[in-house]
């Protein structure tokens, strides 16, 4: 069952497209792990919120696409390093975006198609050098601990309301 209020979470509680795929955000648990093909994480640092900037000049959520076989919380780590230079010290799942492609083909012939999963967590991280940034993925040009109210200020200047929200949610699930 979803727990987010909606008029807490306008976004969050409604449909979200991302290009070719529509998702719906659910706060329950992901009844089959086989359709999990990406990991994110709400990074945490000293109860700040850890940023990444690309070299478009937006502010991304960390995370990314499960490689052939890897298990998510290997994926997980990989991310974190490749994006922060981080290395995780907790995760904590609290919900996923379950995802309907009208793509003819997956993004990457690995991962299920058309519905998939985006398995959502926050929790601590260690920022232990710089993001390895290899080159089949984004260019991280800044790694910033901000504030609650600056994170979502900033994905909210960005038309970024999803992540502004999460961002939100996980601020409060940490303080229940």
């Amino acid at each position: 069952m979803n727990t987010l209020v909606e008029s807490n979470y306008p976004t969050l509680t409604s449909s979200i497209t991302w290009g070719p795929v529509t998702s719906r955000f659910r706060t329950s648990a992901v009844e089959d792990e086989s359709y999990i093909s990406n990991i994110s994480i709400v990074p945490i640092v000293d109860g700040r919120y850890v940023m990444m900037q690309i070299d478009s000049g937006a502010w991304e959520l960390i995370g990314g696409t499960l490689e052939p076989n890897e298990r998510y919380m290997d994926g997980l780590e990989r991310e974190l390093a490749e994006e922060l230079g981080a290395e995780l010290r907790s995760f904590h799942p609290f919900g996923y975006f379950a995802c309907h492609s009208v793509a003819d083909t997956p993004y990457r012939p690995h991962i299920p198609h058309p519905n998939f999963i985006r398995l959502m967590g926050y929790g601590e991280v260690e920022l232990v050098g710089e993001p390895l940034n290899p080159e089949d993925g984004e260019t991280v040009v800044a790694v910033e601990l901000v504030t609650i109210e600056e994170a979502v200020s900033r994905f909210r200047q960005q038309g970024r309301y999803d992540l502004a929200e999460l961002y939100q949610y996980v601020d409060e699930l940490r303080r229940k």
